[in-house]
């Protein structure tokens, strides 16, 4: 069974980049001293995967830092890219998708071929992919700065259970399984919804 795994770095108060442009907006994880090996070391985890899922912000990063840099496309597995956009492909493996992302679930776990799928970001698409039942893990490298303001890791209430949590160099991995929607939010929302029922039965 595929499982779904959201892997990414983050700020001790929660935002995967900073406000301003792509250039610089990632500048305080990469600034970070990184360690090789250790919990959820990058090598081991992308042996486990088989393909990635993620948005148009994240990868039209991927696209400008390959500009700058002069370094190649970084993945050579099956890439999601979900947009809107007519974005140029960085990779023959490199698929455009747009829609539910429900409607792409049997496409992604044929790619992985029994293996993980890796969600890259950002967290809409993340917080989407759990709504539709597309999560089951955040493994979450915590850097040791804070940003203020940014793109949230997971813009959206949920409910998490710590299953892992190690320091490395200067980051503290985790790694939680999603459990879903927090309890009070369901209520609040199904509350909202009677409501808005009995309303719409009690128009003339």
């Amino acid at each position: 069974m595929t499982t779904y795994r959201y892997y990414t770095a983050v700020s001790l108060d929660g935002f995967i980049a900073a406000d301003g442009d792509s250039a610089h907006n990632l500048a305080w994880l990469l600034e970070q001293p990184h360690e090789p090996g250790g919990p959820h070391d990058y090598d081991t985890f992308l042996a486990g995967t088989g393909a990635l899922v993620m948005g148009a912000s994240t990868y039209t990063w991927l696209l400008d830092h390959s500009a700058r840099t002069g370094e190649p496309w970084p993945y050579t597995l099956p890439c999601f890219v979900f947009t809107h956009r007519d974005l140029p492909l960085a990779a023959p493996q490199v698929r455009l998708v747009s829609g539910e992302v429900a409607t792409h679930r049997a496409a992604l776990e044929e790619a992985a071929g029994g293996r993980d799928v890796w969600v890259v970001g950002g967290g809409a698409l993340a917080a989407d992919l759990a709504a539709a039942g597309m999560l089951d893990e955040l493994l979450l490298t915590i850097a040791p700065v804070t940003l203020g303001s940014g793109r949230p890791v997971f813009p959206a209430p949920c409910d998490l259970q710590l299953l892992e949590a190690a320091p490395h160099g200067v980051f503290l991995t985790t790694r939680y399984a999603y459990r879903g929607v927090r309890s009070g939010d369901l209520e609040r929302n199904r509350l909202a919804d009677e409501s808005s029922t009995l309303g719409e039965s009690a128009a003339p």
